[in-house]
Protein backbone atom coordinates (compact mmCIF):
# COMPACT_ATOMS: atom_id res chain seq x y z
CA UNK A 1 0.00 0.00 0.00
CA UNK A 2 1.31 3.27 -1.05
CA UNK A 3 1.01 6.76 0.88
CA UNK A 4 0.06 9.82 -0.34
CA UNK A 5 -0.03 13.26 1.18
CA UNK A 6 -2.43 16.36 0.09
CA UNK A 7 -2.41 19.83 0.62
CA UNK A 8 -4.39 22.85 -0.04
CA UNK A 9 -1.43 25.01 -1.06
CA UNK A 10 -1.75 28.80 -0.76
CA UNK A 11 0.48 32.43 -0.03
CA UNK A 12 0.64 31.41 3.67
CA UNK A 13 1.55 27.53 2.92
CA UNK A 14 4.47 25.95 2.64
CA UNK A 15 5.47 25.92 -1.00
CA UNK A 16 4.70 22.85 -3.37
CA UNK A 17 8.41 22.14 -4.00
CA UNK A 18 9.19 22.35 -0.41
CA UNK A 19 6.97 19.82 0.77
CA UNK A 20 7.54 17.86 -2.58
CA UNK A 21 10.74 17.24 -1.55
CA UNK A 22 9.80 16.38 1.85
CA UNK A 23 7.46 13.95 1.07
CA UNK A 24 10.12 12.14 -1.71
CA UNK A 25 12.81 11.97 1.81
CA UNK A 26 10.01 10.18 3.96
CA UNK A 27 9.25 7.88 1.82
CA UNK A 28 6.43 9.24 0.14
CA UNK A 29 4.71 8.06 -3.01
CA UNK A 30 2.74 10.81 -4.03
CA UNK A 31 1.43 14.52 -3.95
CA UNK A 32 -1.66 15.61 -4.07
CA UNK A 33 -3.37 18.84 -4.97
CA UNK A 34 -6.99 20.56 -4.62
CA UNK A 35 -8.88 22.78 -7.29
CA UNK A 36 -11.33 25.72 -6.28
CA UNK A 37 -11.08 27.79 -9.02
CA UNK A 38 -13.42 30.06 -6.68
CA UNK A 39 -15.94 29.81 -4.02
CA UNK A 40 -19.54 31.84 -4.55
CA UNK A 41 -20.38 33.95 -1.72
CA UNK A 42 -24.12 32.39 -1.21
CA UNK A 43 -23.38 28.93 -0.01
CA UNK A 44 -26.56 27.27 0.49
CA UNK A 45 -24.43 23.34 0.76
CA UNK A 46 -23.08 21.99 4.11
CA UNK A 47 -20.03 21.80 3.89
CA UNK A 48 -19.96 17.93 3.89
CA UNK A 49 -17.46 17.58 6.86
CA UNK A 50 -19.46 19.89 8.82
CA UNK A 51 -18.66 23.37 10.40
CA UNK A 52 -17.63 26.60 8.29
CA UNK A 53 -16.23 26.06 4.85
CA UNK A 54 -12.55 26.17 6.07
CA UNK A 55 -10.22 29.59 4.42
CA UNK A 56 -8.16 27.50 2.45
CA UNK A 57 -10.58 26.94 0.34
CA UNK A 58 -11.25 30.31 -0.74
CA UNK A 59 -7.39 30.42 -1.22
CA UNK A 60 -6.13 27.42 -3.22
CA UNK A 61 -3.40 27.87 -5.67
CA UNK A 62 -4.19 26.81 -9.39
CA UNK A 63 -3.39 22.55 -8.87
CA UNK A 64 -1.10 22.56 -12.06
CA UNK A 65 0.71 25.35 -11.04
CA UNK A 66 1.32 23.69 -8.37
CA UNK A 67 1.69 20.34 -9.45
CA UNK A 68 4.34 21.72 -12.10
CA UNK A 69 6.74 23.09 -9.40
CA UNK A 70 6.66 19.69 -7.35
CA UNK A 71 7.79 17.74 -10.40
CA UNK A 72 10.35 20.13 -10.92
CA UNK A 73 11.40 19.95 -6.99
CA UNK A 74 11.68 16.04 -7.13
CA UNK A 75 12.79 13.19 -8.35
CA UNK A 76 10.04 10.25 -8.86
CA UNK A 77 7.00 11.45 -6.57
CA UNK A 78 4.14 10.90 -8.41
CA UNK A 79 1.73 14.04 -8.55
CA UNK A 80 -2.32 14.20 -8.76
CA UNK A 81 -4.81 16.77 -8.41
CA UNK A 82 -7.57 15.79 -5.87
CA UNK A 83 -9.74 16.80 -7.27
CA UNK A 84 -9.48 18.65 -10.86
CA UNK A 85 -12.95 20.07 -11.56
CA UNK A 86 -13.72 18.71 -14.97
CA UNK A 87 -16.93 20.30 -15.21
CA UNK A 88 -15.69 23.74 -14.51
CA UNK A 89 -12.86 23.31 -17.38
CA UNK A 90 -12.62 23.63 -20.94
CA UNK A 91 -11.22 19.56 -21.87
CA UNK A 92 -9.59 20.90 -24.90
CA UNK A 93 -7.24 22.98 -22.17
CA UNK A 94 -7.42 20.48 -19.22
CA UNK A 95 -6.18 17.75 -21.85
CA UNK A 96 -2.82 20.14 -22.70
CA UNK A 97 -2.27 20.64 -18.79
CA UNK A 98 -2.15 17.69 -17.74
CA UNK A 99 0.49 16.41 -20.15
CA UNK A 100 3.11 16.73 -16.82
CA UNK A 101 3.93 13.23 -17.54
CA UNK A 102 6.90 14.46 -19.92
CA UNK A 103 9.98 12.32 -20.06
CA UNK A 104 12.19 15.22 -18.17
CA UNK A 105 9.86 14.68 -14.60
CA UNK A 106 9.74 10.97 -14.89
CA UNK A 107 6.48 9.80 -13.25
CA UNK A 108 3.23 9.41 -13.65
CA UNK A 109 0.45 11.80 -13.87
CA UNK A 110 -2.72 11.07 -11.28
CA UNK A 111 -5.90 12.53 -13.01
CA UNK A 112 -8.80 13.00 -10.29
CA UNK A 113 -12.08 13.54 -12.10
CA UNK A 114 -14.96 14.49 -10.29
CA UNK A 115 -17.85 17.26 -9.85
CA UNK A 116 -17.93 20.20 -7.64
CA UNK A 117 -19.83 21.07 -4.79
CA UNK A 118 -23.26 22.62 -5.62
CA UNK A 119 -23.13 25.59 -4.20
CA UNK A 120 -25.88 28.58 -5.09
CA UNK A 121 -29.55 29.56 -3.98
CA UNK A 122 -31.07 27.26 -5.94
CA UNK A 123 -29.41 24.19 -3.68
CA UNK A 124 -28.76 20.85 -4.69
CA UNK A 125 -31.52 20.02 -7.44
CA UNK A 126 -31.32 16.89 -9.14
CA UNK A 127 -32.26 17.61 -11.98
CA UNK A 128 -28.67 20.14 -12.42
CA UNK A 129 -26.82 17.51 -10.42
CA UNK A 130 -27.33 15.03 -13.41
CA UNK A 131 -26.57 17.77 -15.76
CA UNK A 132 -23.00 17.97 -14.27
CA UNK A 133 -22.48 14.22 -13.86
CA UNK A 134 -23.22 14.35 -17.89
CA UNK A 135 -20.96 17.25 -18.78
CA UNK A 136 -18.23 15.76 -16.75
CA UNK A 137 -18.28 12.19 -18.50
CA UNK A 138 -18.39 13.90 -21.59
CA UNK A 139 -15.48 16.16 -20.84
CA UNK A 140 -13.58 13.27 -19.65
CA UNK A 141 -14.35 10.83 -23.11
CA UNK A 142 -13.50 14.33 -25.35
CA UNK A 143 -10.06 14.36 -22.90
CA UNK A 144 -9.22 11.00 -23.76
CA UNK A 145 -9.55 11.69 -27.45
CA UNK A 146 -7.51 13.97 -27.52
CA UNK A 147 -4.85 12.68 -25.43
CA UNK A 148 -4.66 8.96 -27.64
CA UNK A 149 -5.01 10.47 -31.57
CA UNK A 150 -3.42 12.59 -33.62
CA UNK A 151 -6.51 13.64 -34.88
CA UNK A 152 -9.31 14.26 -32.18
CA UNK A 153 -13.04 14.61 -32.58
CA UNK A 154 -15.67 14.35 -30.16
CA UNK A 155 -19.83 14.92 -30.80
CA UNK A 156 -21.94 14.73 -27.86
CA UNK A 157 -24.69 16.61 -25.71
CA UNK A 158 -22.56 19.57 -24.37
CA UNK A 159 -19.49 18.44 -25.78
CA UNK A 160 -18.81 18.88 -29.75
CA UNK A 161 -15.55 19.86 -31.80
CA UNK A 162 -14.65 18.82 -35.10
CA UNK A 163 -11.30 16.85 -35.71
CA UNK A 164 -8.39 18.67 -34.54
CA UNK A 165 -4.60 18.21 -33.67
CA UNK A 166 -2.73 19.28 -30.50
CA UNK A 167 0.54 18.24 -29.20
CA UNK A 168 2.27 16.59 -27.11
CA UNK A 169 0.87 13.62 -25.83
CA UNK A 170 0.90 12.20 -22.78
CA UNK A 171 4.09 9.46 -22.30
CA UNK A 172 1.63 7.12 -20.26
CA UNK A 173 -0.56 4.47 -22.08
CA UNK A 174 -2.98 5.21 -22.96
CA UNK A 175 -3.13 8.23 -21.36
CA UNK A 176 -2.56 9.43 -17.42
CA UNK A 177 -5.48 7.60 -15.31
CA UNK A 178 -8.82 9.06 -14.62
CA UNK A 179 -9.32 8.43 -10.77
CA UNK A 180 -12.83 9.39 -10.02
CA UNK A 181 -13.50 10.87 -6.27
CA UNK A 182 -16.31 10.24 -4.23
CA UNK A 183 -19.04 7.95 -2.03
CA UNK A 184 -20.39 5.05 -1.98
CA UNK A 185 -22.58 3.88 -4.25
CA UNK A 186 -23.06 6.45 -6.84
CA UNK A 187 -19.18 7.52 -7.66
CA UNK A 188 -18.06 3.91 -7.30
CA UNK A 189 -20.49 3.11 -10.27
CA UNK A 190 -18.65 5.78 -12.04
CA UNK A 191 -15.48 5.36 -11.53
CA UNK A 192 -16.43 1.58 -12.84
CA UNK A 193 -17.91 2.70 -15.49
CA UNK A 194 -15.59 5.51 -17.02
CA UNK A 195 -12.64 5.08 -14.28
CA UNK A 196 -9.28 4.02 -14.01
CA UNK A 197 -9.69 4.01 -9.87
CA UNK A 198 -12.18 5.25 -7.20
CA UNK A 199 -11.42 7.64 -4.49
CA UNK A 200 -13.67 7.37 -1.71
CA UNK A 201 -13.50 10.01 1.31
CA UNK A 202 -12.71 8.67 4.60
CA UNK A 203 -14.29 10.94 6.92
CA UNK A 204 -17.68 11.60 5.43
CA UNK A 205 -20.73 11.44 7.44
CA UNK A 206 -22.40 8.59 5.43
CA UNK A 207 -19.89 5.86 6.61
CA UNK A 208 -17.99 5.66 9.75
CA UNK A 209 -15.41 3.64 8.37
CA UNK A 210 -14.90 3.41 4.53
CA UNK A 211 -13.62 -0.10 4.20
CA UNK A 212 -16.83 -1.45 4.73
CA UNK A 213 -17.95 -0.49 1.27
CA UNK A 214 -14.88 -2.21 -0.07
CA UNK A 215 -16.65 -5.75 -0.92
CA UNK A 216 -19.73 -4.64 -2.16
CA UNK A 217 -17.10 -2.27 -4.81
CA UNK A 218 -15.27 -5.85 -5.35
CA UNK A 219 -18.71 -7.41 -6.26
CA UNK A 220 -19.92 -4.47 -8.47
CA UNK A 221 -16.33 -4.75 -10.33
CA UNK A 222 -16.60 -8.40 -11.40
CA UNK A 223 -20.19 -7.66 -12.31
CA UNK A 224 -18.61 -5.01 -14.35
CA UNK A 225 -15.90 -7.54 -16.18
CA UNK A 226 -13.69 -4.92 -14.43
CA UNK A 227 -10.40 -6.42 -12.56
CA UNK A 228 -10.08 -5.05 -9.32
CA UNK A 229 -6.22 -3.44 -10.42
CA UNK A 230 -7.80 -1.70 -13.00
CA UNK A 231 -9.85 0.32 -10.79
CA UNK A 232 -7.24 0.47 -7.72
CA UNK A 233 -9.10 1.83 -4.39
CA UNK A 234 -7.19 5.39 -3.29
CA UNK A 235 -8.60 6.19 -0.06
CA UNK A 236 -8.57 9.87 1.14
CA UNK A 237 -8.15 11.75 4.26
CA UNK A 238 -6.82 8.82 6.42
CA UNK A 239 -6.66 8.92 10.24
CA UNK A 240 -3.39 8.37 12.17
CA UNK A 241 -4.44 5.28 13.30
CA UNK A 242 -2.03 2.21 12.32
CA UNK A 243 -4.87 -0.43 13.26
CA UNK A 244 -6.87 0.61 10.75
CA UNK A 245 -4.03 1.68 7.80
CA UNK A 246 -3.02 -2.33 8.24
CA UNK A 247 -6.78 -2.93 8.14
CA UNK A 248 -7.23 -1.09 4.26
CA UNK A 249 -3.65 -2.94 3.36
CA UNK A 250 -5.32 -6.40 3.77
CA UNK A 251 -8.51 -5.08 2.47
CA UNK A 252 -6.57 -4.49 -0.74
CA UNK A 253 -6.35 -0.51 -0.63
CA UNK A 254 -3.94 0.76 -2.96
CA UNK A 255 -3.03 3.44 -1.47
CA UNK A 256 -3.81 6.59 1.27
CA UNK A 257 -3.98 9.79 1.26
CA UNK A 258 -2.90 11.98 4.26
CA UNK A 259 -4.82 15.75 4.58
CA UNK A 260 -2.03 17.91 5.75
CA UNK A 261 -2.81 21.62 7.05
CA UNK A 262 -2.36 24.88 4.89
CA UNK A 263 0.74 26.31 7.05
CA UNK A 264 4.47 27.01 7.56
CA UNK A 265 7.23 24.22 7.44
CA UNK A 266 7.19 24.57 11.29
CA UNK A 267 3.73 23.42 11.68
CA UNK A 268 3.89 20.87 8.60
CA UNK A 269 7.15 18.87 8.94
CA UNK A 270 6.62 17.56 12.37
CA UNK A 271 3.15 15.69 10.64
CA UNK A 272 4.99 14.84 8.13
CA UNK A 273 7.59 12.50 9.90
CA UNK A 274 5.05 11.10 12.03
CA UNK A 275 3.69 9.73 9.35
CA UNK A 276 6.68 8.43 8.06
CA UNK A 277 7.22 6.61 11.16
CA UNK A 278 3.77 5.22 10.94
CA UNK A 279 4.27 4.00 7.52
CA UNK A 280 7.48 2.28 8.24
CA UNK A 281 5.35 0.84 11.47
CA UNK A 282 2.89 -0.17 9.11
CA UNK A 283 4.76 -1.51 6.57
CA UNK A 284 6.83 -3.74 8.97
CA UNK A 285 3.43 -5.50 10.25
Amino acid sequence: MHFGAAMFFTDYSMGPGELGQALEERGFESVWVPEHSHIPTSLMTPFPQGGELPKKYYDAMDPFVALTAAAVATRSLKIGTGVCLVAQRDPIQTAKACRLDRPGLRRPLFVRGRRGLERGRDGRSWHRVQKRFKLMRERIAAMKEIRTKSQAEYHGEFIDFPPMMTWPKPVQQPHPPVVVGGAFPHAARRALAYGDGWIPHASRPQYTDVTEFLPRFYQMAAEAGRAPESVPVTVWGVAEDSGRLRRHRDLGVARVVVSLPSAGLAEVLPIVDRWAELMERVRRS
